[in-house]
């Protein structure tokens, strides 16, 4: 059972400060060697679009598994048609019908036909198809005034995939047509890296819950609903504690919930109530708590028994920014996903110069306007507002103090679609 120790111990930072902040790469490279080993689960296929192969998957058969028609007319031997011309058209007899998955049964000798439907199977002994709007119809017979090929309009055994042909990699995104294509190699399941269970935890005695108007000294939470959409849009589950008070023993009993990930909004920089750090360096591993970036820089990131604990600042903007550098970058990996940004990028010019402080990475908001880039403006870290009329952001490197007006630099889109 958890307890709470409030004695400030070494890594305590409330109301002293950070006396140092790591690197984005160092926090990067932590997670990076953190990550466990995806889980796989088995499904039925047709759950299977948008999920992500756990293993490859290899046919056992060929598809198709027979010679078919490709087109609606009549089955024959070429050798038959060799000297046909429109002086002197071949006739053939017709001996019957070929319909899909009902076959002309018996050999096919000379001179004589199958009327055959697309997709049904090619009569034993015929080697090619004309197809119907090429012949002349007499009776039981029919008159055709050219050659043909073998093989025409006839679809092959294994056209489409063959038997031992790894036809998906592990890893891989289902899309429809994957999922088709597994249903026509006979597979009516399919084994799909599990989603990662993340757990949400809000802090704040401030905070209202979604749907209350804030009133007196109280906001209402945007960061639960900004991070349930961002979590889901990387792959994984969510769980969530709601609100929990700045109360150290209930925020301890919302951190043992069964996840994967744990990602605590709030209470995560240096005020007296920020007992989220302190939680976890007694109770499991504060990797980092601090990083040189802005915003959030009071991001912490550790472990608490097997599960992952990102610890992300109250400030939405700030909240955000921490997520897609680092929780979300977990999650990613975990749900089987690259772990680079999912944001489109262009490289466009700067329309004015952009500053930052050396050793220190910036998350800079920003606008495309006639095919320039500006900043948006306020760029506090609880100005939400910015973000939505941004079109996306801009990342200044820590060893970049001034990107100069025509610079140009790459702008990760919040929207795939401009």
């Amino acid at each position: 059972m958890f307890s709470f120790n409030s004695r400030q111990s070494d890594r305590d930072v409330r109301m002293r400060g950070f006396t140092e902040r790591r690197r984005v790469a160092a926090a990067v490279a932590w997670i990076d060697g953190s990550i466990p080993t995806s889980a796989s689960e088995s499904i039925p296929l047709d759950d299977a679009a948008g999920r992500r192969l756990a293993s490859s998957i290899t046919s056992a058969v060929d598809v198709p598994g027979f010679a078919r028609s490709m087109m609606d007319g009549f089955a024959l031997r070429a050798a038959d048609l060799e000297k046909a011309s429109s002086d002197e058209p071949v006739t053939l007899r017709i001996v019957g019908d070929a319909f899909p998955g009902v076959p002309y049964v018996g050999p096919l000798k000379s001179g004589e036909a199958v009327r055959i439907m697309t997709g049904a199977p090619m009569a034993q002994d015929a080697d090619a198809v004309v197809p119907v709007e090429q012949v002349q119809m007499q009776g039981n017979s029919i008159s055709i005034e050219a050659s043909t090929p073998v093989g025409k309009h006839v679809g092959l055994p294994g056209e489409d995939v063959t038997a031992g042909m790894m036809v998906l990699a592990a890893g891989r995104c289902l899309r429809p047509q994957d999922v088709g294509l597994l249903a026509s190699i006979g597979l009516n399941r399919v084994d799909v890296l599990c989603r990662p269970i993340v757990h949400l935890i809000t802090t704040g005695n401030e905070l209202l819950a979604m749907g209350n108007q804030p009133r007196e000294f109280h906001v209402t939470d945007s960061n639960t609903p900004m991070l349930e959409a961002l979590i889901r849009r990387d792959g994984g589950c969510v769980t969530q504690a709601g609100i929990v008070p700045d109360d150290p023993k209930k925020i301890l009993t919302a951190l043992q919930a069964d996840a994967q990930i744990v990602i605590v909004s709030g209470g995560s920089s240096v005020g007296l109530e920020d007992h989220v750090p302190q939680l976890i360096a007694e109770h499991g591993e504060l990797a980092i708590h601090g990083i040189a970036m802005r915003p959030s820089s009071p991001t912490g990131i550790g472990k608490l028994g097997t599960k992952l604990v990102f610890l992300l600042p109250g400030n939405p903007v700030s909240c955000l920014c921490g997520y897609d550098f680092f929780a979300g970058r977990a999650i990613r990996q975990l749900a089987g996903r690259t772990a680079d940004w999912p944001y489109p990028s262009h490289r466009l010019p700067l329309r004015e110069a952009l500053t930052s402080s050396a050793g220190r990475v910036d998350y800079v908001r920003v606008k495309i306007v006639n095919g320039q880039v500006e900043k948006v403006v306020p760029q506090g870290g609880s100005a939400l507002y910015s973000s939505v009329c941004a079109d996306g952001f801009v990342v200044i490197a820590e060893d970049e103090e001034t990107l100069p007006a025509d610079a140009p630099v790459t702008v990760y889109l919040y929207d795939s679609v401009r």
